[in-house]
Order: structure tokens, then C-alpha cells, then sequence
């Protein structure tokens, strides 16, 4: 590991300034694209790729040495924002326009799709697969072998869990598919399959596979009724679901346009 003395230095296959602070330890083997702005005494090790116009904000480690992915990459996509105290192993891959909240770690063989808003305090295990537009908030848990689809919405203290007969080395992660919505402190076991659409209330215990559309609550979570039920607390002429129909702050005009059809 080398340390940069300069604040302004040039990332020589680039040809193009990047900022990084005087405190900071940046690996030359690491590949800064034009933009990269690195903070106060972060951390950047060698297998380290940064996309351009990305900002790593002040106590932060990237590409944190991995035994399970020792050759591979940490791979943050352009337009990123990591903000202070966060953690990522080599091994994983985000595409551009990550944004995370504070304190986050993320462990290796982790791959996320594009404009991935990855909440305070969360932890995600590694070895997982997650979409598009997958939105967290603060203090998710992710075990390993899950996988999220696109357009996910996972509220403060969702927990993924993986391992039907703990402790073991025998891990079944759950499934998310498409546009669905895990609310605050919902518990999903092993293997369990949440469908497109589908909805879980807040605080449930879920050991059952939830069918495409449907609303299920409580612990055990039992499946109540179809999600398109469910209408809006301040209107109740408008359906609340599917969440798609009604919400679009934050997503691209191409999207939304093509979801009022």
C-alpha cells in the first residue's frame, strides 16, 4: 500500500485529476476513473475499481482482503456516493449510482444492479445477487445466498435469514421477486419465496412461499388477501397496490411512463 502525499494527484491510465485526501492510503494498483474524490483516512486496497464522479466520504475501507474471492475486484459503479465509516470486501460488484448511509458493510461475492440506495447501518453477508432500483433503508440484514429482484422495497430492520438449522453449513437464502415490499422488522426464513408484487406487513414471521400480488401479515405470517386491496391510510379511494401505479419520486421519466400504462 502506498500513501498519496499530494491532495490533487492524476491517475496516470486516465489522464484526469481525482481528489484525494492527504490522510487517505490509496493502493497504486487501484483503478480510480476521472472524478473519484476519496475522503479523510479511508482505506483503498488494491483490488479496488472505482467508476468516475464517485465520492468516498471520510473512514472508509474498499476492497477489504477476501480468502472466498481472492482475485476478484471490488467494482463500484459511476455517480456513487459512500458515505462515512463503511465497509466493502473485494469480490463484489455494484453498478453506478450506489448510494449509501453510514456504518454500512458488505461482504465479497455481493452483485447489485444500478441506482441501489443501501440504508445506514445495514449488513449485507455476501454471496447474494440483488437488482435494479432495489431500495433499503436503515439497519437491513442480507444473509448470503439471497437473492432480490428489481424495483424491491426493503423498510428499517428487515432480516433475510438463511440457514434452516442453525448453526450449519446447509444455507437456503430467500427470494425476492419484482416491485415487492418488505415493511419495518419483517423476518424472512430460509427459502421462502416472496412473489412479484407481493406484499409483507410489518413485524412478520415469514416461513411460507407468498404468491405474486398478495398481502400477508403477521408471526407466522398467513397470507390475508390479494395487495390490491390494501388502499391508501389518507384516501382510501386509491389503492395503495401495486405501489408502482401511485409512486414514482426518484425513478427515471422512461419508467415511470412506462408503468402509468
Amino acid at each position: 500500500m502506498t500513501r498519496f502525499l499530494p491532495s490533487i494527484t492524476t491517475h496516470a491510465s486516465m489522464h484526469t485529476s481525482v481528489f484525494i485526501h492527504p490522510t487517505a492510503i490509496v493502493s497504486p494498483a487501484a483503478k480510480l476513473s476521472p472524478g473519484v474524490s476519496i475522503g479523510a483516512f479511508c482505506l483503498i486496497h488494491d483490488q479496488v475499481e472505482i467508476g468516475e464522479n464517485t465520492t468516498i466520504e471520510a473512514y472508509c475501507e474498499l476492497g477489504h482482503p477476501s480468502a472466498l474471492a481472492p482475485e476478484l475486484p471490488l467494482v463500484i459503479g459511476a455517480h456513487s456516493l459512500i458515505r462515512s465509516h463503511s465497509l466493502f470486501y473485494q469480490g463484489s460488484t455494484f453498478g453506478e449510482r450506489l448510494a449509501t448511509g453510514h456504518y454500512v458493510s458488505v461482504r465479497e461475492l455481493t452483485t447489485a444492479g444500478s441506482n441501489f440506495p443501501l440504508g445506514t447501518k445495514s449488513d449485507f453477508q455476501g454471496h447474494c445477487r440483488i437488482g435494479n432500483f432495489v431500495r433499503t433503508h436503515n439497519n437491513v440484514h442480507i444473509g448470503q445466498k439471497s437473492v432480490i429482484g428489481n424495483f424491491v422495497w426493503l423498510f428499517p430492520d428487515v432480516l433475510l435469514t438463511n440457514d434452516p438449522n442453525p448453526p450449519s453449513e446447509t444455507l437456503f437464502g430467500p427470494v425476492i421477486e419484482d416491485f415487492a415490499v418488505i415493511a419495518s422488522k419483517a423476518t424472512l426464513l430460509p427459502g421462502v419465496n416472496i412473489g412479484e408484487h407481493a406484499v409483507i406487513g410489518a413485524h412478520s414471521l415469514v416461513g411460507i412461499n407468498i404468491d405474486a400480488g398478495m398481502f400477508a401479515n403477521g408471526s407466522p405470517a398467513k397470507v390475508i388477501c390479494k395487495a390490491s386491496m390494501l388502499r391508501m391510510k389518507n384516501n382510501p379511494a386509491i389503492k395503495a397496490y401495486p405501489w408502482n401505479k401511485r409512486f414514482a419520486r426518484g425513478y427515471p421519466e422512461d419508467l415511470v411512463q412506462a408503468w402509468s400504462i
